[in-house]
């Protein structure tokens, strides 16, 4: 089958379209043939070799952690129900990119009916990542919430996620294709991170009090500022860095500030209600209140061209690779 391998750490082009034998099902696991591949902005640090919060794969790997398709084979003690049903299947951190994959029973979800294949690897993965979040938050109807990085595929959830709970949304990103795409989601505000006063806009889209809510999934210099912008007594929720750097908010400041600070590490208390938060991510995509943004897929040849757009910055909503 074709696969595709990371023979190196370091940029895209580590990523070369390979040939891996046909996998087979052991006790309690499943093969899917896979039609959607997902791919996460922590797999390209991975690749890299400069993520700090996974255990760096042996070389050669096949990258990907997420994949949609079609149960086409189970092992002994996997009911045979699972025969021929779409499903979401996690696959660990890696073996996602390549056209039929090993998953553990417990890690199949079924897909909806008339829900699609790349639509169901969004809202599983991202979605339950931004639902999670805003339970964590607790956002509220009336609320001021800033949503950085608000094109992307967590962030754009998260704009729509919080409207739906009543809030009020900045949401930030740089480039005018970003923010065009940020307004049609809803949010009241808009702003461009990459000018140089984009937190006192953020001020005056907030009435001069500032957000009540802050998601950072960008950190480093952005981060540092959106926490400075926070309403005093307001929330300031961390889930990632795609500036390569976790915002480490000082305890003294956060109290100066009377702001609540809830860190990266709430990721990892999420695995446990990943599949009931997607359900209903699914049942709110049904209803029309959310949906996934797909702003491009590639073929499995072209992964390194995926990898690329992330890291480039030049990628909007969730990026996917097809087989």
């Amino acid at each position: 089958m074709r696969v595709v391998w990371v023979v190196r750490f370091g940029g895209p082009e580590a990523l070369v379209l390979g040939q891996a034998p046909d996998p087979v099902a052991g006790p309690g696991q499943a093969v899917v043939d896979v039609a959607v591949a997902g791919i996460s902005f922590v797999e390209t640090q991975i690749r890299r070799g400069v993520d700090k919060w996974h255990e760096r794969p042996r070389l050669p790997y096949v990258p990907g952690g997420l994949v949609a398709g079609q149960v086409s084979a189970v092992g002994a003690d996997v009911d045979s129900a699972w025969l021929g049903r779409r499903v979401v299947a996690g696959t660990g951190e890696t073996g996602g990119f390549a056209e039929r994959a090993v998953a553990q029973a417990d890690a199949l979800f079924p897909v909806p009916d008339d829900l699609g294949l790349q639509e169901a690897v969004a809202l599983f993965s991202d979605g339950s990542t931004a639902l999670g979040l805003v339970e964590t938050a607790k956002v509220s109807p009336d609320e001021w919430v800033l949503v950085e990085a608000a094109a992307g595929g967590v962030g754009s959830l998260l704009v729509q996620l919080a409207r739906a709970a009543g809030a009020r949304v900045v949401g930030t990103a740089r480039g005018g294709r970003k923010l065009d795409l940020i307004r049609t989601l809803g949010a009241d505000a808009v702003v461009d991170y990459s000018e140089p006063d984009w937190t006192d806009r953020v001020l005056d889209a907030t009435g001069g009090a500032g957000p009540d809510v802050v998601f950072d999934g960008v950190g480093g210099e952005i981060g540092r500022a959106a926490f400075e912008a926070t309403a005093r007594g307001g929330r300031f929720s961390v889930h990632g860095a795609a500036s390569g750097e976790v915002t480490a908010v000082d305890p003294a400041r956060a109290s100066m500030k009377d702001v609540t600070v809830i860190g990266i590490e709430q990721l990892f208390d999420f695995g446990p209600q990943v599949a009931q938060w997607a359900q209903r991510m699914m049942e709110l995509a049904a209803e029309g209140v959310v949906r996934p943004f797909i702003g491009q897929t590639f073929p499995l040849e072209r992964a390194a061209e995926a990898h690329a757009a992330i890291e480039k910055r030049t990628a909007v909503g969730k990026t996917l690779l097809l087989m």
